[in-house]
């Protein structure tokens, strides 16, 4: 998988990222984001014509991306939909959420990291080609320890009645919120594409390392 030597800043309300100046990012509103959609890949495609073979590829990407964005509560998506000369596009998504628990009692969940890996479940490979997650805790420049699953894993679809699962790359990095209680910011890595799971490892923690709070 490319490099990406070159990033932009996103700014939400109370933290920034970077993340390849490459991705592509529209509104995830139910009511607008199948326009913003069309009309981010028309632009796209305008610039790069080669890209126009995949227009249907691209359009059905970002769409599924939105939606389960929307659905997850996500402040921010950015999605990859790179061609390298393959038939399909290269593609893959990062999201940012807020989120809390809290216990049977009431009171907020515990935000530590290691309190946080300590809830998370390890799950082990019994032969190839199994699903599998390591837990672990990382630290990220300028905000401190974090708690991170990754791994491939059997993901429910989201709204589906019948429980069915797509299997992905995934890593989560859990990031407590200072000065609220019981809140982490999720920033969650996906990608569809199994055989590049280790460049998108190295791909969804370098984005999620220039993760900081703002204000």
């Amino acid at each position: 998988m490319a490099r990406y030597p070159e990033t932009s800043t996103v700014e939400r309300d109370g933290f920034r990222i970077k993340v390849p100046e490459s991705w592509w990012e529209f509104d995830v509103r139910p009511e607008s984001r199948d326009d913003s959609i069309r009309r981010t890949v028309a632009e796209r495609v305008r610039r790069h014509p080669e890209l126009a073979p995949h227009r249907a590829a691209y359009v059905s990407f970002l769409q599924k991306a939105a939606a389960d964005a929307w659905r997850s509560g996500a402040l921010y998506c950015g999605c990859m939909a790179e061609n390298f000369g393959s038939s399909l596009p290269v593609t893959g998504s990062v999201t940012v959420s807020l989120v809390g628990g809290r216990t049977a009692a009431g009171d907020p969940l515990p935000t530590e990291p290691a309190a946080i890996a300590a809830r998370l479940a390890v799950k082990e490979a019994r032969k190839a080609g199994d699903s599998w997650r390591e837990v672990t805790t990382v630290d990220i420049p300028g905000v401190g320890p974090a708690a991170r699953t990754h791994g491939v894993e059997d993901v429910p679809v989201p709204g589906d009645a019948l429980g069915r699962t797509v299997r992905a790359v995934l890593m989560q990095t859990y990031i407590p919120v200072p000065g609220q209680e019981g809140k982490v910011a999720l920033v969650a890595g996906s990608s569809q594409v199994l055989d590049l799971a280790e460049s998108f490892f190295d791909l969804f923690d370098a984005v999620t390392s220039t993760f900081r709070f703002t204000g």
